[in-house]
């Protein structure tokens, strides 16, 4: 019967953990993209019952080789992009690995100073090397992902607009502004947050750029306004989730200025390319009129997931809008005003200490590594553009500035909605065939393949494979 593990089979097992993961980061390519199980095969293999006695680690080492693993879609893969990256490099993990170690719960400055403390400086380091606006540093707080990042910037600016919402509850209308492009997560938190998602009012966008219309906001608001609405919160997005569109947020910041509307900025997946000074006109416009600004060093920037930090201009919007202090949490730390509580930052109580693993990616990489990083996705993205759009058999939409490009075959004498069907048995496929992993959306009422790279294993000799088998199962079909 296997008891407690002792400090020494955690270092023997440890060791074998650490090598299994450098020799799968090792043979990753070997593996297909897309995990080839059917509906219900991972389950199968695994026992309907629990151990009766503990059973030691080997057998799950032996288990994650055999019933795992077939089940696993490698997002760390050379061929994976079918999404936006969720890099996990080697210091990241690491840091992650210690963080499981100390076992910190991090909801108090008082539950582990360091934690809170390390968290502050880390935020701060990374708004200096986005170059983020004055009034966002110092106010930064690590999140689990930009959907909470997004709850909590609704219920702040709920707050802010309807003080007495959070103790009364929300009474009469109140809305929320997006585009189409806008991710889906702002309707969620629209339901959570009590506001309905029947009063997300959809902003119209410009059809060449898909970026945010700022006169149609203008219109939305002021016409929800006179029918007696009390409007919350604006989303404005740099870096789309569909096609990496940038929606024009200085001119969107004036619109909210006029009304008293908060200002939330969602760059989830391309804020962190700022650490580029020739990517940094992304935060044009941020400057005096972002309220709550978010980003994921979680997918391109080297740090695996879980990781969004959120920046905000009036730190007390949030506190006001999500503290709570109950007998048992009452310490004198807190009680003297000197510390932060990040708990009272977020929806949970709770939280991991993910500022650990953030840290051991700034201080391995550098702003030097980490510029390297983004401008090889960005190079690689340029690159299978050009291949691209030099094919006459294949249309290339031409906003790419990140590390995504959006394309299609032109399937020349096929009706539109034969030439979709067309696109989406090839996107099929090749994601069938395990050397590839692609996603699709859809521009102008169009399906569109999407082709995102910045995996740290992915160079210029996967691309241009990847891009090779695309184009000939093209000329093939």
């Amino acid at each position: 019967m296997s008891g407690h593990m002792t400090p020494e089979e955690f270092r023997r097992y440890g060791k074998q953990v650490i090598d299994w993961i450098a020799d799968y980061q090792e043979k990753v390519e070997a593996h297909p993209v897309r995990s080839q199980v059917g509906p219900g095969d991972v389950l199968a293999a695994l026992p309907a019952h629990p151990p009766e006695a503990g059973e030691g680690f080997a057998g799950v080492l032996a288990d994650l080789d055999e019933v795992i693993m077939p089940g696993i879609t490698h997002w760390q893969h050379p061929g994976f992009y079918a999404y936006f990256p969720a890099n996990a490099s080697g210091p990241s993990i690491l840091g992650e690995l210690l963080s499981a170690g100390l076992g910190v719960q991090g909801m108090l400055w008082a539950t582990s100073p360091a934690c809170t403390e390390l968290e502050t400086r880390v935020t701060g380091w990374l708004a200096e090397l986005l170059d983020l606006p004055a009034e966002l540093r110092g106010n930064g707080v690590i999140q689990d992902s930009a959907s909470s990042a997004c709850m909590v910037a609704i219920r702040a600016a709920l707050h802010r607009a309807d003080p007495a919402a959070a103790r009364e509850g929300i009474t009469g209308r109140h809305t929320l502004y997006v585009s189409s492009q806008t991710h889906s997560s702002l309707e969620k938190g629209a339901r959570v947050t009590g506001i309905g998602a029947g009063n997300v009012r959809v902003v119209d966008v410009d059809p060449g750029t898909l970026a945010m219309d700022p006169a149609h906001l203008d219109e939305l608001i002021t016409a929800d306004v006179a029918a007696g609405a009390v409007p919350v919160l604006v989303c404005a997005t740099i870096g789309t989730t569909s096609t990496t569109a940038i929606d024009p947020v200085g001119a969107i910041g004036e619109v909210c200025r006029r009304h008293g509307v908060w200002l939330h900025v969602d760059a989830a997946y391309a804020g962190v390319a700022a650490v580029c000074p020739e990517l940094r006109w992304i935060n044009d416009g941020l400057a005096g009129h972002a309220d709550s600004y978010a980003t994921n060093p979680h997918k391109w920037l080297l740090t695996n997931f879980d990781c969004t930090v959120l920046w905000v201009a009036d730190r007390e919007a949030v506190t006001a809008a999500l503290s709570i202090l109950p007998e048992y949490l009452r310490n004198r730390a807190t009680a003297s005003g000197e510390v932060v509580d990040y708990s009272d930052w977020q929806i949970p109580l709770g939280r991991r200490f993910r500022a650990l693993k953030l840290w051991a990616v700034i201080r391995w990489y550098g702003a030097e590594g980490l510029r390297e990083h983004i401008r090889t996705g960005v190079r690689l993205a340029d690159d299978l553009a050009g291949w691209i759009a030099a094919d006459p058999a294949f249309e290339v939409l031409p906003h790419h500035p990140f590390g995504l490009v959006c394309f299609r075959p032109r399937w020349e004498g096929l009706p539109d909605e034969d030439a979709d069907a067309a696109t989406l048995d090839l996107m099929e496929r090749l994601n069938a065939s395990g050397d590839l992993y692609l996603t699709h959306t859809r521009v102008g009422g169009r399906v569109v393949l999407r082709m995102a790279i910045g995996a740290p294993a992915t160079t210029g000799r996967h691309v241009r494979a990847a891009w090779q088998k695309i184009s000939e199962a093209v000329a093939r079909a």
